[in-house]
């Protein structure tokens, strides 16, 4: 629907019954209940981004009913082309394929959270505005019921969509208590489309903050993760930064406010990260690694006559990365990922005195992770002197030049020690032990010193080591 569209059906003057176009299948769908007798409407963010024509071919439809979860089930068995299961009776929802779309019917409800449970108490609403008005935000509190088209909009959800507006549908702090994890939800949509909380929802988050603490990890980095994946990760970070909500699930981001040196005036170390956050491709683990890569710095601040210096806070936040991915449950991987990220992140500001063995330990460090330092140190220079980041970019430029250069070379991505374990047993006439680790701790670091070794010449240094370790440890 064309913007022009929107603002005509924002505008208080407009007759009632607007009709959207909806997608074939929630037609169909839509037919196939009313024939049962039953209501059903299209809801949640599929109509908002109908308003927005931003909706997907392949999309996941979701829809309310006034029909029981059993009623559901039995409406959709001999209709779905995959076996239609319940995602849960607590929730009442029934999931079905059709084609290349997923749909999920739930019976119209209303949802609590007890005041210290984690997950909330549903209970089946009557009506659909019932319905409505416990959802997250008036944006995704619009309906169409089918199969007719009709708008339904009781809380004018169209006017803040026009307006580009963040609001709940009812009192916030109700809103945000039967659901805490919404708070952060509204940062995470002030990210993805730019939406400006009202007022009202700004004042409710920083007194109801602390209810988060009530949500699993798991929902809070699931959605920490939709908001750094954002068009503007800047503006749901600076949300839960300003609300005190970030202090709830990730404190060391609002411990980058530090007070600027007297010295140096050293740049404001939170608002650095906001735009490395942006500067970065969307990309989760490299945003995780944007976000965090100087958390060790407070602890590591230190203030003398000549400036500000921060110490190793590179070794200190890729500890503190680990620890605080660990706490929100991310998978292993990408804690792994994102701590070695933040520990490397300042290696390359040596770089203008590296041999080409400093660059193959670069590489070999780096690993697999190669192109999202390189990406991610390039985001680091975020310095407004022009002389300065010109001259970081010509030394980026350079230094991944001459990595491209090397790997023509040396196949930089496959380097390994010139001989394998067995071959080392074999020609020294040992047995596994740690002299065998040794040996190719020697070998791997002829291959970075040297470069590529043939295997003759790997034999013979062999040798030569073997016989400088004395009585054949090679205690190391």
């Amino acid at each position: 629907m064309s913007r022009g569209i929107l603002a005509a059906m924002a505008d208080p003057s407009r007759p009632g019954g607007a009709v959207v176009q909806v997608p074939a299948l929630a037609k169909e769908m839509g037919e196939r209940f009313r024939l049962a007798g039953h209501e059903l409407y299209l809801v949640g963010g599929i109509v908002r981004d109908l308003l927005l024509d931003r909706v997907r071919e392949d999309a996941d439809l979701d829809f309310a009913t006034d029909a029981l979860p059993r009623e559901t089930t039995r409406l959709l068995r001999d209709w779905a082309e995959r076996n239609v299961r319940l995602v849960g009776v607590k929730y009442g929802t029934i999931a079905a394929r059709r084609g290349d779309r997923v749909v999920e019917v739930t019976t119209f409800r209303q949802e609590v959270y007890a005041e210290e449970h984690r997950k909330p108490a549903v209970t089946f609403g009557k009506d659909i505005e019932t319905d409505l008005s416990r959802r997250d935000f008036t944006v995704n509190a619009m309906a169409v019921r089918l199969p007719d088209g009709e708008f339904v909009d009781p809380f004018g959800g169209v006017k803040d969509l026009a307006a580009h507006r963040l609001d709940t549908p009812l009192d916030p702090d109700i809103s945000f208590s039967d659901d805490p994890l919404r708070m952060l939800r509204a940062a995470r949509f002030a990210s993805q489309l730019e939406f400006v909380p009202a007022p009202r929802v700004v004042e409710s988050i920083s007194r109801l903050r602390t209810r988060l603490g009530i949500v699993s990890a798991e929902r809070i980095s699931d959605e920490l993760s939709k908001l750094l994946l954002g068009a503007k990760p800047s503006k749901g970070l600076e949300l839960i930064v300003d609300t005190g909500l970030a202090d709830e699930f990730v404190p060391e981001l609002p411990a980058l406010r530090l007070e600027q040196d007297p010295v140096q005036r050293h740049k404001d170390v939170l608002h650095h990260t906001y735009a490395v956050v942006e500067r970065v491709e969307p990309d989760l683990t490299l945003r995780l690694a944007a976000l965090l890569h100087d958390v060790g710095k407070p602890k590591t601040r230190q203030i003398t006559p000549e400036g500000v210096s921060f110490h190793h806070h590179e070794v200190v936040g890729a500890r503190m990365a680990r620890d605080r991915l660990t706490a929100l449950r991310y998978p292993t991987h990408v804690v792994d990922d994102v701590s070695r990220l933040v520990e490397m992140h300042l290696r390359f500001h040596g770089y203008s005195e590296w041999t080409d063995s400093a660059v193959r330990r670069y590489v070999r460090d780096a690993g697999p992770l190669l192109d999202r330092l390189n990406q991610l140190t390039r985001a680091d220079c975020t310095t407004q002197n022009r002389f300065k980041a010109k001259k970081l970019e010509a030394l980026q430029d350079d230094l991944e030049d001459r990595i491209a250069r090397l790997a023509e070379e040396e196949n930089l991505e496959s380097m390994r020690s010139p001989l394998n374990g067995d071959q080392v047993m074999n020609h020294l006439g040992i047995g596994p032990g740690p002299a065998v680790g040794h040996a190719l701790d020697f070998l791997m670091e002829l291959r970075l010193e040297r470069g590529p070794v043939d295997e003759d010449e790997a034999y013979r240094l062999l040798d030569d080591w073997w016989s400088e370790q004395g009585d054949g440890s090679a205690s190391g």
